[in-house]
């Protein structure tokens, strides 16, 4: 009998420390190498580096408009880093936007290692920056986070004031997630939490969604659920194309909602 439950616990350890796994891999894809920079693109920009509160050395992009009304924080997804979004920050500075882009901890050129806590940390500092920026208006400072960015978004709206939130392609929770891509796990042993459907239900600032019903990553169904949470004011866009292309299959809906919503906030 005791060689059973002995068997049996070592079972349910090296279970645990499969999940983990899967858990490290599935929430995390970063890439060291930086292939391009916005000068690349044709933007001046200021390369910053920020310390965390835990001592992590967090590097991000900033490109300043001539006639910025308002400052936007990029939040990127999961995979990749900075440099593999500057599509999408060309698009926002063309809008007449500061654009202040990071990477998250163990992304591009910062340091560390990526955690659901790290991301958190890394969201806070960057708008802290911004704030005491002589030459930045603090009270016009909003966020844009795409999939996993949507996480750091929220999270940071819950710590810090952000005139508005567009959330793309992103998901109510780590546990909504990891039933989609992983049925057979409880959600319940999973260690990430990302409960963004249960942080935004407090966020009464604007807020813009968009999610394409072709997106095979991240559910639709995952993207209303977080939205349905969300109090007013707030609008749901659908776009078309796959959970990293939407942007540019439905490229006019994309931008034409961003600069509607914007200028109804008088960010633009």
């Amino acid at each position: 009998m005791k060689i059973f439950v002995i068997a049996i616990f070592i079972i349910f350890l090296c279970f645990m420390a499969y999940v983990r796994y899967l858990e490290s891999i599935t929430v995390f894809h970063p890439s060291h190498e930086l292939s391009a920079t916005p000068r690349q693109r044709g933007l001046d920009f200021e390369n910053v580096y920020l310390r965390t509160k835990d001592h992590c050395l967090i590097n991000g992009w900033l490109m300043k408009h001539p006639r910025a009304a308002s400052t936007m924080l990029y939040f990127h997804g999961n995979a990749g880093n900075m440099a593999d979004r500057l599509d999408k920050v060309l698009d926002f500075y063309n809008l007449g936007l500061n654009v202040f882009i990071i990477d998250y901890r163990g992304y591009g050129k910062s340091q560390g290692k990526p955690s659901e806590h790290g991301i958190y940390e890394d969201a806070v500092v960057a708008y802290d920056y911004l704030a005491v920026r002589p030459d930045i208006a603090r009270d016009k400072i909003w966020a844009y986070g795409a999939s996993l960015g949507g996480v750091a978004a929220i999270d940071l709206s819950t710590k810090r004031h952000l005139v508005c939130l567009i959330i793309d392609s992103s998901f109510s929770s780590a546990a909504d997630m990891g039933k989609t891509i992983y049925p057979l796990i409880p959600s319940f042993f999973m260690q990430t939490k990302m409960d963004s459907a249960k942080k935004i239900k407090t966020i009464t600032i604007p807020k813009l969604f968009f999610h394409s019903p072709e997106d095979r990553f991240v559910p639709i169904r995952l993207g209303r659920k977080l939205y349905d949470a969300a109090p007013p004011p707030k609008k749901f866009i659908e776009t078309s194309g796959g959970h990293n292309d939407n942007h540019a299959v439905s490229q006019e809906v994309w931008i034409q909602g961003i600069r509607e919503f914007l200028k109804a906030q008088g960010l633009i």
